[in-house]
């Protein structure tokens, strides 16, 4: 009940797809100060006042409070000493008093020695800022620096290859009509890709000529520059290239805008300058909407493209746009969108991370999110000071791709990935060289010198081209961070216990000698990027893909997409009565489908991970009541697999594994071999009875126009009779091509237990104790 004639609070309990009230008890708090989040009210005008309190009786003296809060969440601007702290939230009226009761109490404990990332309030944190143009990587302090260095020296941080490549091309090009959009408007993906590309290339022309222009002095350059520029700007918001047609396409059409309006902005008279700021706005009005309006990502963070557009698109277009705005008409607006972006990017991001540095999406969707996460954090650092880097996530996230997807990884690893089978797109390597450069570790570095190595000549493939053109990246990162000498990456094991992913990396300075492992049992189940791939393993060695993800990700609805790669089939998993795991279009159900890492731990002489798919099963098999997969490294050579199923009524269970061609098959006994590598696997014991082999090379259920010229991989497929336990242990031994290895097994059956005994060629022995149920239906 409401107390001393205030409204009562309207604090719901928190979903697994919403935002959560954080700090708690559970919480791992990894910076200082923490962050805070709630559950929003109803009122999206409503204000909140939060309180903090090292007394769970809140006393004046022992209390901070923070009055006038807009979001739900929140980053305070001091750090707070180590010790337990209990907080409470309300709506607070327009003079920061409590309007409603308070929220109940939490408790948190803050550890010694915690970075300290506090956040300027927001009275202060704009206020330095110029109101100049241009304000985007360059304020106009800089630029007179960075004019005078390239006229000393054309080839100051790479702007002569800059200059000759992707500035002088958009001269004679002919400027770019708006995009006639999908025939009937219905989605192809053959146009959806080739407007993506025709945007994109708005963006190079614009900003390219403008910035190449306004830096040499080239009023020819910027006119040009200007020309392209208005004819966008007098491109329909409402129409083809609007956020609601394709957001893709809209996103770069925004962007191209907010860079010319931002360093054209001094040779635009006012009629020029009206008709670019009044698209601008209401391009990114559109999506501002949508974010914040529609998505929700303050209630509802778990939005790909949602949260990707506020680094995307409301940061640049709100500094271009900053006091730029008509009076009476949106003179806030741009501030507004700014300030909401910092706080989201300071206290809520990324729904889709942990405190290791992991990223549930994948590498792949790590990377692009990564990429416009960083070019936000630098303008956000260029223009005001505030140093996004030095949040502990971003100081560790560098080390998810490059445990999860080294540089000659094609398809072993897990998630979304649009290089179809190519080597990873060059752009995750720039990625790692800006967190290079911001933490000084040289394994970074090392990454990125290994994808320009291994991948050359990409530069124009859609997956690069269509996103970044790397001279700009490479001109923008020189002028702003140092080149860190490169060092060779450590091998191990990294557990990203947050989003439930293991990676092991063995030999990995040299890609001769590699072994690259990757296990997923994960919290967040298949929504967004992610698939029903939870206890999926893939593996790599000795520069070549063994187990892997299965199919081509040729566009996000796509029979392949839908039918095949998300789901249980395509993977190096198990199905049930020949199902697999919920991975639909409902997010709720795609959020309760989850896995998780019980264990992973490094134990000398194997690495031992266990993880936990009943929540994932259970989606599609209710019957089930526990499903686990425990898996063997054995010294960096060698893996066993133990697969525990328990259902209430028989089951069949088809262990499945999949590779780039067909494999050679035994009564009991598997192996592929490819260019430089191969592996042989055999079935050691099932307690439900001997399984029969078979494998199908195909992508069932996919339209064949889906992968028309794409490779075909095989699947294989062991299939056990059905029992209500069933307890089953596989031999996988990866090996170079040049020098294939075994290892040698017995088992003792007898008693309680079954008891498997390895040996290798350097005598060195092991044993795995499966427990048997003596129970099997």
């Amino acid at each position: 009940m409401a107390k001393d004639g205030l409204s009562m609070l309207d604090e719901p309990k928190a979903g697994r797809l919403t935002i959560g009230y954080a700090p708690d008890a559970t919480t791992q708090i990894v910076e200082n100060p923490p962050r805070f989040t709630w559950l929003p009210v109803i009122e999206d005008e409503a204000q909140y006042v939060l309180r903090v309190s090292s007394d769970p009786v809140f006393p004046k003296g022992k209390t901070r409070t923070y009055p006038g809060i807009p979001l739900n969440f929140f980053t305070p601007d001091t750090p707070l000493d180590a010790g337990t702290y209990h907080w409470s939230y309300a709506v607070c009226d327009d003079g920061g008093a409590p309007a409603t009761d308070w929220s109940e109490t939490r408790s948190f404990t803050l550890a010694d020695g915690l970075p300290q990332t506090p956040l300027p309030p927001r009275a202060t944190r704009l206020a330095d800022a110029t109101r100049q143009h241009p304000r985007l990587w360059m304020t106009p302090e800089r630029l007179s620096d960075f004019r005078a260095a390239v006229q000393a020296d054309p080839d100051h941080c790479t702007w002569s290859t800059f200059h000759e490549k992707s500035v002088l091309p958009w001269m004679d090009r002919e400027i770019m009509a708006e995009p006639a959009g999908y025939p009937d408007h219905k989605r192809v993906a053959s146009v959806w890709r080739k407007t993506y590309i025709d945007c994109q290339e708005l963006l190079y022309a614009i900003r390219h000529l403008a910035i190449g222009g306004t830096v040499t002095g080239d009023d020819a350059m910027r006119g040009r520059a200007k020309a392209w520029l208005l004819s966008a700007a007098a491109w329909s918001p409402t129409g083809t290239t609007s956020r609601a047609y394709t957001d893709e396409w809209a996103f770069r059409v925004n962007l191209a805008l907010a860079w010319g309006y931002d360093w054209l902005h001094d040779i635009l008279d006012e009629d020029e300058r009206a008709l670019v700021r009044d698209a601008l706005l209401a391009r990114t009005r559109e999506t501002a909407d949508h974010i914040i309006r529609n998505a929700r990502i303050q209630l509802f963070p778990y939005d790909s493209h949602a949260v990707r557009a506020v680094s995307a698109v409301l940061i640049p277009a709100a500094i271009a746009l900053l006091d730029d705005a008509e009076e009476g008409d949106a003179l806030g607006e741009a501030e507004d969108w700014l300030q909401y972006s910092i706080e989201f990017l300071f206290a809520v991001y990324s729904p889709w991370g942990d405190a290791d540095g992991g990223w549930a999406e994948g590498p792949h969707y790590w990377m692009t999110g990564m990429a416009y996460l960083i070019d936000a954090a630098n303008l956000l650092k260029s223009y005001t000071g505030i140093d996004l880097y030095q949040r502990p996530f971003f100081q560790k996230t560098g080390d998810f791709p490059l445990y999860t997807k080294a540089p000659d990884t094609r398809r072993a690893t897990f998630g979304d990935d649009s290089t179809m089978g190519d080597l990873p797109a060059v752009k995750i390597g720039f990625n790692l060289r800006q967190f290079a450069g911001v933490t000084g570790d040289g394994a970074y570095q090392w990454y990125y010198d290994e994808i320009l190595r291994t991948n050359p000549g990409t530069d124009m493939a859609f997956y690069n081209w269509g996103w970044w053109d790397f001279r700009f990246d490479e001109l923008t990162y020189r002028t702003d961070f140092p080149i860190v000498e490169a060092t060779p990456p450590t091998d191990g094991m990294r557990h990203f216990a947050g989003i439930g992913w293991v990676a092991i990396q063995r030999g990995m300075a040299t890609p001769d000698d590699r072994i690259q492992f990757v296990m997923k049992s994960s919290p967040f189940g298949s929504v967004s990027h992610s698939h029903g791939d939870q206890n999926a393993f893939c593996l790599a060695g000795f520069g070549e893909d063994l187990a892997i993800q299965s199919g081509h990700y040729v566009a996000f609805n796509s029979t392949m997409h839908q039918n095949w790669r998300r789901q249980t089939l395509s993977k190096n998993a198990i199905l049930i009565d020949g199902k697999g795991q919920y991975a639909g279009k409902d997010k709720a159900e795609a959020m309760r489908a989850t896995g998780r890492i019980e264990v992973a731990e490094d134990r000398g002489d194997h690495i031992f991970i266990r993880g936990d798919a009943t929540a994932a099963y259970r989606s599609l098999t209710p019957e089930v009541t526990s499903v686990t997969r425990d898996v063997y490294f054995v010294n960096g050579e060698y893996f066993v697999f133990v697969d525990a199923i328990d259902a209430d009524m028989p089951v069949s269970i088809d262990w499945r594994l999949h590779a780039n061609a067909p494999m050679t098959l035994g009564a009991s006994t598997f192996r592929y071999a490819g260019d430089t590598a191969g592996f042989y696997g055999q079935v050691l014991w099932s307690e439900a009875g001997t399984p029969t082999l078979s494998q199908e090379t195909g992508f069932p259920n996919v339209d064949p126009v889906d992968y028309e010229g794409l490779p075909v991989s095989t699947c294989l497929t062991a299939r056990y009779p059905k029992a209500t336990r069933h307890r089953i242990a596989t031999l996988l031994v990866p090996y170079p091509k040049a020098a294939p290895r075994r290892v040698f097994s017995f088992l003792d059956d007898q008693g309680y237990d079954c008891d498997l005994y390895f040996t290798d060629a350097d005598d060195r022995s092991f044993k795995v104790v499966v427990p048997k149920t003596f129970d099997v239906g």
